[in-house]
């Protein structure tokens, strides 16, 4: 266990990260992600929400039907990323996930930019459960019949062995996933019936890192911050044919300048070789052994079976194939820029 945004959090469980991380890919993984922050905004109307919010996000969230959701961000004045998150509308609210570590900041951005907008912090009152893993989607049709049914990136609410729940069809593994909202007196009944299924295993931290960079997935305050925009992030697929015409959320125009002229730098895949990883802040080096960039998450890939990298080299440098160095221990590391994800996306389709 170690602190983790205020909250006691399992590095690994005793199967150890190395087979938790293969066990999500193979089967299904429980992940405690209890400490994110679930927020319900609620106004005159849902579309008037849905117009405040759209001031403070790139996302195209007046384009979600009931029951879907959107991927995007917090922006501020000068285009950085104060916060990634998912929105899905529903009949009469918006229900927002933030990171755990953003919690504060973000509610009070919110409190400070939505008018007219209740913002009801669910709090320690309520758990969330991550169900991840190919065999997923067959553990919940044993529970909620259909549920194996439902699109990518959609939410409904249902009943599970008497819980009350809403849960969603998304994943931040690469993997097919659930995320389960429920309340807190419910949690570990809940969280004890899934791990009774013969395919889930509960996931620690460790694991859930490895996961979600193997699937080239950004973290908040390590792939992606105030200093770093959604283009730069390559997150421009997140901002739709309408919003990146009319702007109107923070730091448009330095967006909207970038969609059109480009950026200085990129984040990529990095692929480092042998068998020696490259940690986050390792420095980035051309073959002239100028600093290009800088590391921002890597490890060892046990699907990739190897080291993975991610981070930000200047935009000259960031085709795919191109070599550079990782400044390890002070000892230049063989590399080469790698397209992402590193383990395929397995997200359901339909």
């Amino acid at each position: 266990m170690v602190p983790f945004a205020g909250y006691d959090m399992p590095v690994q469980y005793p199967m150890g990260v190395l087979k938790e991380h293969l066990h999500t890919r193979h089967q299904a993984g429980l992940f405690d992600v209890s400490h994110m922050g679930q927020v319900r905004l609620r106004g005159a109307s849902v579309e008037a929400v849905i117009a405040a919010l759209e001031a403070l996000v790139p996302g195209d969230v007046a384009a979600l039907a009931p029951g879907r959701i959107r991927y995007t961000m917090f922006t501020d004045a000068q285009g950085g990323i104060l916060d990634d998150l998912m929105v899905t509308r529903f009949d009469d609210h918006v229900y927002v996930v933030i990171n755990a570590g953003r919690k504060r900041a973000d509610l009070a951005h919110m409190a400070e930019n939505l008018p007219g907008v209740e913002i009801e912090y669910l709090g320690d009152d309520a758990g969330l459960l991550a169900l991840q893993g190919p065999a997923a989607a067959t553990v919940m049709a044993r529970l909620v019949p259909g549920a194996e049914a439902m699109p990518f990136m959609s939410a409904t609410t249902a009943s599970i062995n008497g819980i009350p729940v809403q849960f969603s069809r998304s994943g931040y593994t690469g993997e097919d996933g659930f995320e389960i909202s429920v309340a807190a007196r419910d949690s570990e009944a809940l969280a004890r019936l899934l791990l009774a299924q013969p395919e889930v295993a509960p996931i620690g931290l460790g694991a859930r890192d490895s996961l979600r960079l193997e699937a080239g997935l950004c973290l908040y305050g390590h792939d992606i911050d105030e200093t770093t925009t959604p283009i730069e992030a390559g997150l421009a697929w997140t901002i739709s044919k309408r919003r990146r015409a009319e702007g109107g959320f923070l730091g448009a125009a330095i967006i909207q300048a970038q969609l059109q002229n480009g950026t200085t730098r990129k984040r990529v895949g990095i692929l480092p070789e042998g068998r020696q990883p490259a940690r986050e802040h390792t420095d980035i080096q051309d073959q002239d052994g100028r600093v290009i960039g800088q590391v921002t998450s890597g490890g060892f890939g046990p699907t990739a079976n190897g080291p993975v990298a991610m981070g930000y080299v200047a935009t000259a440098q960031a085709a795919v194939g191109t070599p550079v160095n990782l400044i390890v221990r002070g000892k230049p590391l063989a590399a080469k820029v790698a397209a992402m994800p590193f383990a395929p996306h397995r997200y359901f389709k339909g």
